[in-house]
């Protein structure tokens, strides 16, 4: 079944200018909710006089009388994901709780744009009817995430009583339990200290809502950093660093967000560091092509430990570096 395409035409009498307004008045087929769903998911564009088509991916967005939005409605889904033979990277396994090492790519949970090859479906097709109703519909056995192309360890319930309590232990974030998430983040320039913390409020950006940002009146949160190693560019002049860090709570993006913050964004971030972009040019020849061909940010998490759910013996696990970030270190830390 293909997309239907619907094209509505602003008149400039639907009450507001804002294009989730707009097209909740000229499209009532469709809900609120799923015109916000699918403007987010880059599904519906603006085309104002002889310009050209636009995607807005804002539902607040003002348009303007005879604008014509195009909205582009993907055939509807199954209202519970379905089970897909997708290889896992298993690192532990029992009757409780899964771990596995996520590769970059993988989107954890089914949303607009991504209703299936996510980490749920490969979990449904290898755990079966152990992993419904747990956590919601679309989001079965899941207490946390990783970004798209973030790569590193993730846990999985397999049971309630097993999300009931990673669901606490994520929650309180090592404050009075053992949990702890480490991740390795190569991050551009030299930070002053070893070491470091960063605290600062992070919310949705004001104008890209796809992004988030430090923000007053935001929800608390806390990484905690230190320098592992210092790279040099290809004339030998310091120009980036492998940082460990640690969360005590745990924001979307929150490690992209808190280091672009202190000037200090994660090597290959395009959302985040695009104002680093032309630090390339400093690198030697063999770790500017490693950073191109990563395609993504370069982060991994490394480490995850936490009370099993049932014995509650304290595990704890290690991830190596991918083969991408592995090149990267190795080229930058020699420069050619």
């Amino acid at each position: 079944m293909n997309d239907q395409r619907l094209d509505v035409t602003v008149q400039g009498d639907e009450g507001s200018t804002r294009l989730d307004r707009v097209l909740a008045v000229r499209s009532p087929a469709l809900s609120r909710s799923r015109l916000k769903a699918l403007i987010l998911a880059g599904q519906v564009t603006i085309t104002r006089s002889s310009q050209d088509p636009t995607p807005v991916r804002d539902p607040a967005y003002h348009v303007a009388a005879g604008d014509t939005i195009t909205i582009d409605v993907p055939p509807a889904v199954a209202p519970e994901p379905e089970g897909e033979d997708i290889a896992l990277d298993i690192v532990f396994e029992d009757e409780d709780i899964i771990v596995i090492n996520k590769p970059k790519g993988l989107v954890v949970h089914p949303a607009a744009g991504h209703e299936t090859g996510t980490l749920v479906n490969a979990l449904i097709a290898h755990c079966g009817a152990s992993l419904s109703g747990i956590g919601g519909v679309k989001r079965p056995g899941i207490v946390h995430r990783l970004d798209k192309d973030t790569t590193g360890l993730m846990v999985v319930a397999k049971n309630d009583a097993a999300h009931a309590s990673l669901t606490a232990q994520f929650a309180d974030h090592g404050r009075t339990n053992e949990m702890r998430r480490g991740y390795m983040a190569f991050a551009w320039g030299i930070p002053n200290r070893p070491r470091g913390t960063v605290e600062a409020p992070i919310d949705r950006h004001p104008h890209a809502r796809e992004k988030m940002a430090v923000r007053e009146g935001g929800r608390d949160a806390v990484t905690h950093w230190e320098v592992l190693q210092e790279f040099p560019d290809r004339h030998g002049k310091p120009i980036a660093t492998l940082l460990a860090c640690q969360l005590e709570t745990g924001r979307t993006h929150q490690i992209r967000v808190h280091l672009a913050h202190i000037q200090h964004p994660l090597m290959g971030d395009s959302v985040y560091g695009s104002h680093f972009k032309t630090k390339a040019s400093s690198l030697g020849v063999k770790s500017r092509a490693a950073l191109e061909a990563l395609d993504r940010q370069a982060l991994h998490a490394y480490l995850l430990a936490l009370e099993h759910p049932r014995t509650g013996e304290i595990l704890e696990w290690t991830s190596e570096l991918p083969h991408d970030l592995a090149v990267l270190r190795a080229h930058m830390a020699v420069p050619e």
